[in-house]
């Protein structure tokens, strides 16, 4: 072999070593980079405490977690946070009686919580909640610190914060507006906005859909008999907002709902106006029938009776709810003396659903027979004959109704007029006789007192 030939060899060697020693290099340093600056002793302390975790001994485990956890990148295993979280809960409950010891382990298991949510992303939503939970257990002798630490996760999660949560919160600020420490408009939005994310919040099953909607249920009870804001408190809360802000439909539909569930506070003109422009804004049939509920109640028949007809208008409601609509309409000018429109409303529930047709003919029956007419003798009684036909209607239709319309019945017949009074007229028993009344007509038999 000449010498060229031994210098090339040499290269070759030379390049072989480099590359072998750049390839060891590169692996050491990816190593490095995984479990940090001590890899051997971050790998071996992982190792011991978790055998001694899955041993279920703690105690071994807490000492070699705390090593492990010193000497590792945390974000080497997601484990190794959430473990971690679990033995300081341990620890936590073990030195229950040395308050300064306790509150170090309570801050340190809030940081591990924010570090799971920081290095890995993915299960924020989670480790946050569970934050969420360790506040609640953890600093509930301090209800500032509570409320704060709730109120950020809250923030944080949306929609996404455990449901439980929700409700802890809402404790909490209650409880600090007793004490003065926050206002009555705190305590308004933190259950607003709790409610709202409750309505937004995923449901992947049956179950956690009535979860929520029971969690719905215990806010507002609990905002309820909290007693923090009466009646004359909100609308002196909400009158400026609705003021400057009629036109936005979340605004307006939070006024409706907590002076719905705020008792007799619905009785006002914020919550006629502001139920006035949830239906401009979003109309439904529902909306519709609440505005002739409210028109109704304050005596403005003419606005409520027109509601009631856009209600029942609606092609989404169905023909039980329109006749329910149509009946309660026609209660409701019988009451006011609107008597052509009630047997209207009446006739129409009854066409809409005939399980309806005893109380509908009861209310005809009482219909024609508070009604005047006009006329000779006889035109003046009539209406009495339609009265009795509709209440005999009613009973046969429904036997439950048996004794009131007998009791109507008897009440109305006495003002038939005598077969002798009946005979000047022309008219005799069991005649056909045509009844035209106060807009209304119905066909009936003659009927006579000996």
């Amino acid at each position: 072999m000449n010498n060229n030939e031994k210098m090339v060899d040499m290269k070759k060697i030379v390049v072989a070593l480099l590359t072998t020693v750049m390839v060891f290099a590169g692996f050491r340093a990816s190593a490095q980079g995984k479990w940090g600056a001590d890899s051997a002793n971050c790998i071996k302390y992982l190792s011991f405490y978790d055998d001694s975790y899955k041993a279920k001994n703690f105690d071994n485990a807490t000492v070699n977690w705390r090593k492990a956890y010193a000497i590792c990148p945390h974000g080497v295993r997601q484990t190794m946070l959430t473990n971690g979280t679990e033995l300081l809960r341990k620890l936590i409950v073990k030195n229950k009686n040395n308050a300064t010891y306790r509150a170090a382990l309570v801050d340190s298991l809030m940081t591990i919580h924010e570090e799971r949510a920081k290095l890995f992303p993915k299960y924020a939503v989670s480790a946050l909640n569970n934050k969420g939970v360790d506040i609640v257990n953890y600093l509930n002798g301090d209800d500032k610190a509570v409320y704060d630490g709730l109120n950020d996760i809250i923030t944080r999660n949306a929609e996404n914060t455990r449901n439980s949560l929700f409700i802890q919160d809402m404790n909490v600020a209650i409880e600090l507006y007793k004490k003065g420490v926050i206002s009555a408009e705190d305590v308004i939005n933190t259950y607003q906005r709790n409610v709202d994310l409750l309505d937004k919040a995923p449901a992947k099953t049956p179950a956690l859909a009535e979860q929520n909607q029971k969690v719905k249920t215990d806010l507002e009870s609990l905002f309820i008999t909290s007693k923090v804001a009466e009646c004359d408190d909100l609308i002196a809360l909400f009158t400026p907002r609705y003021a400057e802000g009629s036109d936005d439909l979340a605004l307006v539909s939070n006024i409706v709902k907590m002076l719905s569930i705020t008792e007799d506070c619905q009785d006002n003109d914020l919550f006629l106006n502001a139920v006035t422009s949830m239906y401009k804004l979003d109309p439904s049939y529902n909306s519709a029938y609440y505005l002739y509920r409210l028109n109704a109640s304050r005596g403005n028949a003419d606005a409520a009776l027109k509601y009631v007809d856009e209600a029942i208008a609606y092609e989404t409601s169905d023909a039980s709810t329109d006749a329910s609509y149509s009946f309660e309409a026609a209660a409701f000018c019988f009451k006011n003396g609107r008597f052509a429109k009630a047997y209207n409303y009446a006739n129409n529930a009854l066409s809409l659903d005939e399980s309806m047709a005893g109380k509908a003919y009861f209310l005809m029956g009482q219909i024609w027979g508070s009604t005047s007419c006009g006329g000779d003798e006889i035109e003046k009684r009539a209406h009495y004959w339609v009265a009795v036909d509709y209440l005999n209607k009613a009973k046969a239709a429904d036997a439950s109704l048996t004794e009131d319309a007998n009791r109507a019945i008897g009440s109305y017949s006495i003002y038939f007029p005598e077969t002798a009074e009946a005979f000047m007229y022309n008219v005799t028993d069991g005649q056909s006789y045509r009844v035209v009344c106060n807009g209304m007509s119905a066909t009936t038999t003659v009927r006579t007192r000996k």
